[in-house]
């Protein structure tokens, strides 16, 4: 069996946040709830987050459809970011900013390869 690179492991981890970010929106306790309420967006808005989660995990998962699913985690933390900054809730900014940075730096190495390959 190989070594697992850095860029893979990155996107393992990447994937491993999305699956507990889907569960928690998909199960949604009280306190994601009250978020999604204070932020202004429909009851069941949480399960939409959360499937878009959970495939953009799923799709994270192999080398083929990885690219698909970083962007679609792209738009998922850019819209939290957009969402806790139009509320001025900024200290919630912090993980989807991180995890956007993460996830833009997933995208490029995994590019570079596929660049390559052509």
């Amino acid at each position: 069996m190989g070594k697992i690179s850095a860029k893979q492991l990155l996107a393992y981890a990447l994937v491993v946040f999305f699956i507990i970010g889907a569960t928690g929106n998909i199960i949604a306790p009280k306190t994601i709830m009250d978020d999604y309420a204070r932020w202004g967006y429909p009851q069941w808005f949480h399960f939409i987050t959360g499937f878009l989660e959970l495939a953009a995990a799923i799709l994270m998962l192999r080398k083929a459809s990885r690219l698909a699913g970083s962007i679609i985690a792209v738009g998922i933390m850019s819209s939290a970011i957009i969402t806790v900054v139009y509320h001025s809730e900024y200290s919630h900014m912090i993980a989807p900013s991180i995890v956007l940075i993460l996830l833009i730096i997933s995208i490029y190495l995994h590019r570079k390869k596929l660049t390559k390959e052509s």
